[in-house]
């Protein structure tokens, strides 16, 4: 843990999301939450590239001043970015204390990964997108989730009485953390496991598939289903059916709660070089692993209608919501999490960018807009 002013035993459930201490414990969630790994294919990489020519990119900062790539990055508390073109690597950037061979967490990207799991079991039947989740998952019924449709899930588009706020400390949120095990415990208070938190948690008044609202616990609670619809755990799926067959070269993470159950929302870990790759199966049609369906829905988009009257409509204004992916109405597909991280895939210019960051706010919409900015600056070069 090098250029720190911290140590290891400095950092703990209280503070492992907060700078300076997210700049190591993003790289190393499993020592802090408990986690299941999803075993690669084991490759040696390449030795670390350098930006080349995209150093010399300028970009705006949240100061408005125009400043080149690197400086933007720096600014921007940026861990790492890698850019491929044509399914090939081509520049990369890191941090001082950023471990490029080590796994760094992508937080809300978990939900396209989780999306794309979803996919390959409808292709294939094993799930029906028109089943209620309660049919998957029984526990469910009585709750938000016990007269949803799956496809209702897979857009976010859940009537659930949930409030998303990431520095919660006593209400909704700060108790979903305590069930995934991201928060410390309460002597006052139980902790209940994350199936049990989500089976819990009430329906709000409107119809299920009529507002987009962004609520994480949807996410999670596509992982039960998914489970059940494919009789295995969420990290041997992912494993089989996405991982080792697209040629993973390290292994991937995902946090469970004391039960094993899985944080599809926002709990996977992975190499920004595997993110890419990741993003390049989306980029070219699914390469024989995902569904060629799936990706065609995934860049159709979803419904445009609902977009721009739901929570997220300024985020990327004429986009939608499909299966835990922004289709950003610009021609791109995103995927994005917490703190600065983010997948972004322009197939007109062969681009996918990998961005992840340890920012010191959960979210920060105008450093997220700069972001946007910066990633089709990067495609376009």
């Amino acid at each position: 843990m090098t250029k720190t002013s911290f140590t290891r035993a400095d950092i703990n459930l209280d503070n492992w999301r907060t700078r300076p201490f997210s700049t190591w414990s993003f790289q190393n969630v499993s020592e802090l939450v408990p986690s299941a790994v999803i075993r690669s294919a084991c490759k040696v990489e390449e030795a670390p590239r350098n930006l080349g020519d995209f150093a010399k990119l300028s970009v705006s900062n949240l100061a408005g001043d125009s400043v080149r790539l690197p400086a933007f990055l720096i600014e921007s508390e940026t861990d790492a970015l890698v850019i491929m073109r044509g399914g090939k690597l081509i520049a990369e950037w890191h941090a001082g204390h950023f471990d490029p061979e080590k796994p760094h967490i992508i937080f809300s990207i978990s939900k396209s990964v989780t999306g794309l799991l979803a996919g390959i079991l409808i292709e294939g039947g094993q799930l029906s997108p028109e089943a209620l989740v309660s049919t998957y998952v029984p526990e469910a019924a009585g709750s938000a989730y016990g007269d949803l449709k799956a496809s209702d899930l897979l857009t976010m588009t859940v009537a659930i009485d949930f409030s998303e706020v990431y520095l919660d400390r006593n209400g909704d949120y700060d108790r979903y953390r305590r069930a995934m095990l991201w928060n410390p415990g309460r002597p006052d208070e139980p902790t209940p496991t994350l199936r049990e938190l989500l089976c819990s948690l009430p329906r709000a008044a409107h119809p299920h598939g009529t507002h987009h609202a962004y609520r994480s616990p949807n996410a999670d609670m596509a992982a039960l289903v998914i489970e059940a619809a494919c009789g295995r755990r969420y990290s041997e799926f992912l494993e089989a059916a996405i991982w080792k067959p697209m040629g993973a070269h390290s292994d991937a993470f995902i946090t469970v709660d004391r039960a094993g159950n899985p944080r599809s929302s926002g709990g996977l870990s992975m190499t920004a070089r595997d993110l890419a790759r990741l993003g390049e199966l989306v980029r070219t049609g699914g390469g024989g692993i995902l569904p060629k369906r799936l990706v065609d829905e995934l860049w159709d988009g979803g419904n445009r209608e609902i977009w721009a009257k739901g929570e997220q409509r300024l985020l990327y204004p004429g986009g939608s919501y499909r299966y835990f992916w922004y289709e950003t109405g610009t021609g791109a597909l995103a995927g994005m999490g917490i703190h600065g991280q983010q997948v972004w895939i322009d197939r007109a210019s062969e681009t996918v960018i990998v961005r992840l960051a340890s920012e010191s706010l959960p979210v920060n919409d105008r450093l997220d807009q700069k972001v946007i900015a910066m990633m089709k600056i990067i495609a376009a070069a």
